[in-house]
C-alpha cells in the first residue's frame, strides 16, 4: 500500500493515553442491556435447576447461587475496568501475557478433562477456564499492537512488523486448540485479531493469506480428532445419529428444545428437554432451554437484546477518542459478537457444535467475569467518545498539514461535545 494513500484513520499522531481529556456522561444504556442479559440468564438458571440438580445430591439452589455469585463477581470487574485508567492494561500487559500462557499451560498438567479436552483448572469448588483470560489479554495486546504501528509509520509498515501477529496465531492455535482442544474458542480469538486488523486497515489480501493457513490448520485439526470429526458429521447429517450419546444427542436434542418451544414457550420451569435429555442445559445449550420455555417471542427479544448490546458498543467504537480505545471497542465487539453467533448458529442446526458459552447468560463464572471485564473497558471508553464520528476523514499518513487539521479538529470536537462534564 501507498504511504500516501488515504487511509481511514482517527487521530493518527494523537497518544493512546486517555489523560487530559474531558470525560462525559458515559453510555448507561450499555450496562442495562448488560443487566438484562445477566438477569435473563440468571432466570433461566433458576428454571432449569430442579432439572439440573435431579440426579445429584445438591440443593436446588446449587445453580441460582453459584451464578449469582458469579454476576456480583462479574459486576466488580465491571466497575473496576469502568473505573479505572485504560492505561493500566496497557502497563500491566507482559504480567497478563505471562499468567495467560502459565495458566493455559497449566491446564494440561492439574486442569480436569471433560469430553477429551483440557479446559478447566480446579481450586476446590471453584473451577478456572483460561481461555477465558487469553481472549482479554490478546484483546489489549492487538489493539495496542495495531495503534502502535500507526503511530509509528502506518500500515504501510506492516511488512516489517508482521512477525509478532504471525507468531500470536501461531502460540494461540497451539495452546487454545492443541493443548487444550477448544477449536471454537480459537475461532472466536482468531476472528477478534482479524476484525481489529481489517479495521486498523491492514489490506484483505493480507488477512486472506492467513485466513487459508488458518482454514488448512482447522482442517489438519478436525481430521486428526475423532471427537472433532464426529461433530462435523454430526453437523453435515444431523438425524442420521440422534440416537448416539457420544455424537448426534446433543445437537438433536437441541433443535427439539428450541422448536418444541412454540411460538409462546411452555413457560417458566416447564421445560422437558433439560430433565435429563438435553445436555449442558446451564451452559453451552442454554439458548436452547430458554428457547423451549419462552418460545420464538422470547428468543426473538433475547436476540434484539444482543443485536442492541452489539450496537451500542460499535457506536462507542466509531466515536472512541483515539485508536487504541477504538481497537479495544472492535475487539470487544467481535468478541461477544461472534461467540453469540456461534452458539445460538448451533443451538439451530445452522453451525456445528463448538462448546463454547453464550455471554452473560450462560452459567459459568469465568465466562461471565472477562466478558463484564472487558464490557467494563467499552464503557470507561464511552466516557471519552466524540460527538461526532471522524473515520470518514481521509487522512494521509506523514502528511504534516492534513495531520495538524486533524489534531486541531480532534480537540474542537472534545471541548465542544453537547454535555461534557468536568
Amino acid at each position: 500500500m501507498n504511504p500516501n494513500q488515504g487511509i481511514r484513520h482517527k487521530t493518527i499522531d494523537q497518544p493512546d493515553s486517555l489523560k487530559g481529556l474531558r470525560r462525559h456522561r458515559p453510555d448507561y444504556v450499555l450496562l442495562i442491556l448488560c443487566a438484562a442479559l445477566l438477569a435473563i440468564g440468571l432466570i433461566t438458571i433458576f428454571a432449569i435447576s430442579p432439572g439440573l440438580t435431579r440426579s445429584t445430591n445438591v440443593s436446588n439452589n446449587y445453580y441460582v447461587v453459584k451464578q449469582s455469585i458469579a454476576i456480583i463477581i462479574g459486576l466488580i470487574g465491571f466497575s473496576f475496568s469502568a473505573i479505572v485508567s485504560i492505561d493500566l492494561w496497557k502497563k500491566y500487559l507482559t504480567p497478563l501475557i505471562i499468567v495467560s500462557i502459565i495458566v493455559s499451560l497449566a491446564v494440561r498438567v492439574v486442569g480436569i478433562r471433560v469430553n477429551g479436552a483440557y479446559r478447566w483448572i480446579q481450586f476446590g469448588g471453584i473451577s478456572f477456564q483460561p481461555v477465558e483470560l487469553v481472549k482479554f489479554t490478546v484483546l489489549i495486546w492487538i489493539a495496542g499492537f495495531f495503534a502502535k504501528i500507526i503511530r509509528e509509520g502506518g500500515i504501510s509498515s506492516l511488512n516489517k512488523n508482521i512477525k509478532p501477529l504471525i507468531y500470536a496465531f501461531i502460540i494461540i492455535g497451539v495452546i487454545v486448540a492443541g493443548l487444550q482442544s477448544d477449536l471454537g474458542s480459537t475461532v472466536v480469538i482468531i476472528i477478534m485479531m482479524s476484525a481489529v486488523a481489517v479495521v486498523a486497515g491492514v489490506p484483505i489480501k493480507k488477512l486472506m493469506y492467513i485466513t487459508i493457513a488458518i482454514l488448512l490448520i482447522g482442517i489438519i485439526a478436525i481430521s486428526s480428532s475423532s471427537y472433532r470429526k464426529n461433530r462435523l458429521l454430526t453437523f453435515l447429517h444431523p438425524t442420521q445419529n440422534c440416537q448416539s450419546t457420544s455424537t448426534g444427542w446433543q445437537a438433536c436434542q437441541a433443535i427439539i428444545a428450541v422448536g418444541s418451544g412454540g411460538v409462546a414457550g411452555k413457560g417458566l420451569a416447564r421445560g422437558v428437554q433439560v430433565n435429563g435429555y438435553l445436555p449442558e442445559s446451564d451452559n453451552d445449550t442454554i439458548f436452547a432451554a430458554y428457547a423451549e420455555q419462552f418460545g420464538f417471542i422470547g428468543t426473538t427479544i433475547l436476540v434484539c437484546i444482543f443485536f442492541a448490546l452489539f450496537k451500542r458498543i460499535k457506536d462507542i467504537m466509531e466515536k472512541a477518542p483515539n485508536n487504541y480505545t477504538r481497537f479495544i471497542a472492535t475487539g470487544v465487539l467481535a468478541w461477544l459478537s461472534v461467540q453469540t453467533m456461534i452458539n445460538i448458529g448451533a443451538m439451530v442446526g445452522l453451525l456445528p457444535l463448538k462448546g463454547i458459552t453464550l455471554p452473560l447468560m450462560s452459567y459459568g463464572g469465568t465466562s461471565i467475569v472477562f466478558a463484564m471485564l472487558a464490557i467494563g473497558v467499552v464503557f470507561n471508553i464511552s466516557y471519552y467518545t466524540t460527538s461526532n464520528s471522524i473515520y470518514n476523514e481521509e487522512t494521509t499518513i506523514g502528511a504534516n498539514n492534513e495531520n495538524s487539521a486533524l489534531r486541531r479538529g480532534y480537540r474542537r470536537t472534545h471541548n465542544a461535545y453537547p454535555g461534557h462534564r468536568s
